[in-house]
């Protein structure tokens, strides 16, 4: 009787619940890749730019070696902005667009020497829903990079660039050289349906790569790849190569983003190298 008497006060007894608080919340939500709303009426502006977003910054923290995604269900996004960002240290990554089980339609692999200076921007075409977009940290564990993917305010190249566009044939190669007045490019590469093969690189000097861009789409007419290029100082060249046989030609157009006026065109004799060191002359 007594057992069957303490019973109920046993089962009925509920530990009171503590309130989470909501930085806790917030760092939760961080571990697993939550996107953080951005406030009615806010546009989110890209890390790119060098702004920092008007809302809440949406970036999520990806450390060497480790991998994070970004599940978009809604079949109305079609592109989306990735932009990848360092403290300064190099950045070395893998994206992928993931459409289907064992389907990954574009991926690229991303190399940037400085990836403060030199943040990356593309944006990813992501027709018929859902899509994944995963982004794989392949550096060391020393070496960690902040990754934003956003499906608002998605940069689109300019009319100079849809006009400006010229034919790369298989194992091919363009250059682009840019004064040093030119902060940003736009680089914009098509096909007309097939497969796209290709690497974009930045050259700062002989072989110099600040940034290596190794593209893979399989479609590049419903697919095509656009990005904009941070090219501070002086002596920046684009060169784009086809890495596809000569059966698959595609478009290429790279026409300048921004203007810096105030660079002026005074020759720096030796680039960034002081002649004599500290010695006066």
């Amino acid at each position: 009787m007594v057992l069957s008497a303490l019973a109920p006060l046993s089962l009925g007894f509920h530990a009171p619940m503590t309130a989470v608080a909501p930085a806790s919340r917030a760092a939760v939500r961080m571990q697993v890749g939550y996107v953080a709303p951005t406030a009615p009426g806010v546009a989110e502006t890209p890390l790119a730019r060098g702004n920092a977003p008007l809302g809440i910054d949406s970036s999520i923290l990806v450390q060497g070696g480790s991998l994070r995604t970004w599940s978009y269900r809604s079949p109305s996004v079609e592109q989306v902005q990735v932009v990848l960002s360092t403290e300064g240290r190099p950045l070395d990554a893998d994206i992928e667009l993931w459409q289907g089980p064992d389907n990954t339609p574009c991926k690229m692999r991303v190399y940037v020497e400085n990836g403060q200076l030199r943040p990356f921007s593309a944006v990813v075409e992501t027709p018929r829903g859902p899509n994944t977009i995963a982004i794989r940290n392949i550096g060391q564990v020393e070496f960690p990079l902040a990754a934003n993917v956003v499906a608002d305010n998605v940069d689109a190249p300019s009319a100079e660039c849809l006009d400006t566009r010229m034919t790369i044939q298989g194992g091919a190669l363009r250059t682009y050289p840019f004064d040093p007045t030119v902060d940003s490019v736009q680089v914009l590469l098509k096909t007309d349906g097939r497969p796209l093969n290709a690497r974009i690189e930045l050259l700062q000097g002989p072989n110099n790569n600040k940034q290596v861009i190794e593209l893979y789409t399989e479609d590049g007419l419903d697919r095509p790849f656009f990005c904009i290029l941070e090219t501070p100082g002086s002596g920046n060249v684009v060169r784009v190569v086809n890495t596809a046989p000569v059966e698959f030609p595609m478009t290429a157009s790279v026409v300048p983003n921004s203007i810096n006026e105030q660079m002026g065109y005074e020759a720096v004799l030796g680039g960034d190298v002081v002649l004599g060191g500290d010695a006066g002359w």
